[in-house]
């Protein structure tokens, strides 16, 4: 038993941080059109947004902890949208971080993504995924979060462990294009419904509050964030 984790340990270390092959170029378009379709559509959009969130709210959580505030929960709704709650004081550049951290994380994340796959770690980027969904899932404090955060994170496993190289390297392709088109979208439904009157407690202004900045520069850098990130992750998929 002791040699056979000695073997499998070493085994499992060179997998993790070793490199694999890049898919032909047809799998990195053909994922991103998928993506594409799962992202566009409003009726589609409507059910795939739920995976953005997680990763909006699990940026406020993640930049919550690392600014030194006190992490509470996370809720996940079946209207997509989320609530982080942390304690800590309630300004300052902690909390600043924590606000903006939502809308510019499922981009920041794809982006980050983007980068790995370009340096061929595709396994590391799917285990990385999942711990971070199962960091996430300690965190949830309502059962419809905790149903999406599992079947996010199963499927991860899944892949991960079941999967052979080439099923593996089209899902990451595909999680990586869906936060970079996914990122996109959310910033222009609040510039809409802020331009309806509507979102008055917004991330976007409760950063004006904090800041005294306009709700309309940081909608702006929300928006220069995601684009930004698609524009130079894209490149990184079709260049790698």
């Amino acid at each position: 038993m002791d040699s056979l984790a000695a073997t499998a340990l070493p085994d499992l270390w060179d997998r993790l941080t070793g490199t694999q092959p890049d898919p032909d170029l047809w799998v990195v378009l053909a994922t991103a059109g998928a993506a594409l379709a799962v992202v566009v559509p409003h009726p589609v959009w409507r059910i795939s947004r739920n995976a953005v969130t997680i990763a909006h709210e699990g940026g406020h959580g993640l930049i919550a902890l690392l600014t030194g505030r006190q992490l509470t929960g996370i809720r996940l709704h079946s209207d997509t949208s989320g609530l982080t709650v942390s304690r800590g004081k309630p300004y300052g550049l902690g909390m600043i971080l924590t606000a903006a951290a939502g809308y510019t994380a499922p981009s920041l994340l794809g982006l980050g993504g983007a980068a790995l796959l370009a340096a061929g770690r595709i396994t590391l980027l799917l285990w990385a995924a999942t711990a971070l969904l199962v960091a996430m899932l300690v965190m949830i404090r309502n059962a419809y979060g905790v149903l999406t955060v599992v079947l996010a994170g199963g499927a991860f496993l899944l892949v991960s462990w079941l999967a052979g190289p080439q099923v593996q390297a089209a899902f990451a392709y595909a999680v990586v294009w869906f936060l970079l088109f996914g990122g996109v979208r959310p910033p222009f439904e609040l510039q809409a419904k802020r331009s309806g009157g509507g979102a008055g407690d917004s991330d976007a202004d409760q950063l004006s509050r904090l800041t005294h900045v306009p709700a309309g520069l940081w909608l702006f850098l929300f928006h220069a964030v995601s684009l930004c990130s698609l524009i130079g992750g894209g490149r990184w998929l079709l260049e790698g």
